[in-house]
């Protein structure tokens, strides 16, 4: 993301370029404003270039002087335009919130009128607003351009800003070390700057002191900032590997790539993620917290099926949100759960899931965040060919039904979470009971038999799961042919887990 000089640099060539019409989309208009005002001088050698604003309910006001300038009443858009194509002033033209009058084919004509006039009179007409959708009449005359977020050094003028505010008003020092100082203007970044100085100040004002345990609370109030449109989920409990069972490949491979995730060992590129095959209730989602868990970075879950709208384009642009935020948000770990489901081009699709399919597939190639994506299936034959191919994604790792060592292990993980006590003899008899169960099955079991000893008014003991064990008809006794078709299909093309 460019710093906050190359941003000013490039919007001063923009207005020295003789661009009419530029458009500014972005929900920090503060930033915006201050950016233009302070340019004002530089934008000719010889005379000072007047900026102006306008908003509909104070009308137009000169923007770039010390003092208050009293607004000339021009609230009406179209007066204002009018009034603005009769001047015979250059200048700079600030217009806050000026989207819904675009619609009115008076103001679109003005517009035109104004920016062809530009060799004439040299007025540039800044657009500014959270979204613009500009007529096409307008669009060749335009250049839209990308405010940058305010970078590390703006990050950390604020923060210092704040800390000496809590000085001013309580007489002590803020109470950190510059370990968290650092991650707290690290983890601010692709904020605005009002919500930048929000959360910092909702951190040190708290109790006048900044911890590393102060910053969770801060990626949490960041996401619930960023996910205005509700596709994305932030999962807050994550996973260690300790309570992932089995899957032993799959941990190694994520161990020895967290220093190239992390930053630690700069040389290597930092991993894309990993798709993740296999029989449902594997343990594919705790794998994915688990991913979460050790590389200690948050975990959002991407829910495909709510990316889908019934207008042409919602879906992409829901698609692009959810993708931006998440690079907002890193480091962190993306999970993407029934990737399938969102992607699978069949005979009734329209061509959505194809374009979401092309757009996720070109942000994975391009993206230079670091977000590791998990993306997980059950249903091979609606993944599409280019997404399973090599090199979309670093690895492709199948999820089988757990052997007998690792039934075990998952065993004694649900028992322990529940306060059992089973002796070794006693696992090993249920694990053997319990052959071609998933670890959801073998954890509904143990939960099955904590209920029923519950209500028997006796503590929960190994006959409690070993009656649940032989009353459960298993998934792979249920689906086997689709199960034993999905190990077929996986024998060549992807890597086991375990």
């Amino acid at each position: 993301m460019a710093d906050t000089t190359d941003t000013r640099k490039e919007l001063e060539a923009l207005l020295k370029s003789r661009v009419p019409l530029i458009v500014i989309e972005t929900r920090d208009e503060p930033r915006a404003i201050a950016l233009l005002a302070s340019l004002s001088p530089k934008l000719a050698s010889r005379v000072h270039t007047p900026v102006f604003q306008w908003t509909v309910t104070d009308g137009l006001r000169r923007l770039d002087l010390s003092l208050v300038s009293p607004p000339q009443h021009q609230d009406d858009p179209t007066a204002l335009l009018k009034g603005m194509r009769a001047t015979a002033t250059g200048g700079v033209y600030v217009l806050l919130d000026f989207h819904p009058f675009l619609t009115d084919p008076v103001n679109v004509r003005l517009l035109k009128d104004i920016c062809q006039n530009y060799d004439r009179v040299p007025r540039h007409v800044v657009l500014i607003s959270h979204e613009i959708l500009l007529p096409r009449e307008l669009e060749h005359l335009c250049v839209r351009f990308k405010l940058a977020f305010p970078d590390r050094a703006e990050r950390h003028a604020i923060v210092e800003r704040v800390a000496s505010e809590w000085t001013q008003t309580y007489g002590s020092r803020v109470k950190t070390d510059r370990k968290s100082l650092e991650l707290l203007v690290e983890n601010l970044g692709g904020l605005s700057t009002g919500d930048t100085e929000r959360l910092a100040r909702k951190v040190i004002f708290d109790d006048g002191a900044l911890k590393p345990e102060d910053l969770p609370a801060v990626m949490q109030a960041k996401y619930e900032l960023l996910n205005r449109g509700g596709v994305l989920a932030y999962e807050y409990d994550t996973a260690q590997f300790a309570d992932l069972g089995g899957m032993t490949r799959l941990k190694e491979w994520l161990r020895v790539r967290k220093p190239a995730f992390d930053g630690s060992a700069p040389q290597l590129e930092a991993p894309k993620g990993m798709l993740l095959l296999g029989v449902q209730g594997c343990g594919k989602s705790v794998a994915a917290k688990c991913a979460a868990g050790i590389y200690g970075v948050p975990l959002l879950r991407l829910d495909f099926a709510a990316i889908h709208n019934k207008y042409i384009g919602e879906s992409e642009r829901n698609l692009r949100e959810s993708l931006t935020t998440a690079e907002t948000m890193s480091p962190c770990v993306l999970w993407i759960d029934e990737i399938e489901k969102g992607v699978s081009v069949g005979d009734g699709d329209n061509g959505t899931s194809r374009r979401l399919l092309g757009t996720f597939l070109t942000w994975l190639a391009e993206k230079k965040s670091r977000v590791f994506v998990v993306a997980t299936a059950n249903d091979i034959s609606s993944l599409p060919p280019e997404l399973v191919r090599k090199g979309r994604l670093d690895e492709i790792f199948f999820v089988d039904l757990p052997s007998a060592a690792i039934r075990e292990d998952i065993l004694r993980i649900h028992a322990k979470k529940r306060s059992l006590n089973l002796a070794d003899n006693h696992v090993r008899q249920l694990a053997t009971a319990c052959e071609g169960f998933s670890g959801a099955e073998i954890e509904q079991a143990v939960v099955s038999a904590v209920y029923a000893a519950h209500a028997s008014g006796t503590p929960a003991t190994a006959p409690h799961i070993l009656q649940e064990i032989r009353t459960t008809r298993p998934l792979s006794v249920t689906m086997e042919e689709k199960i034993s078709e999905l190990r077929e299909w996986a024998a060549e093309r992807t890597v086991p887990a375990d």
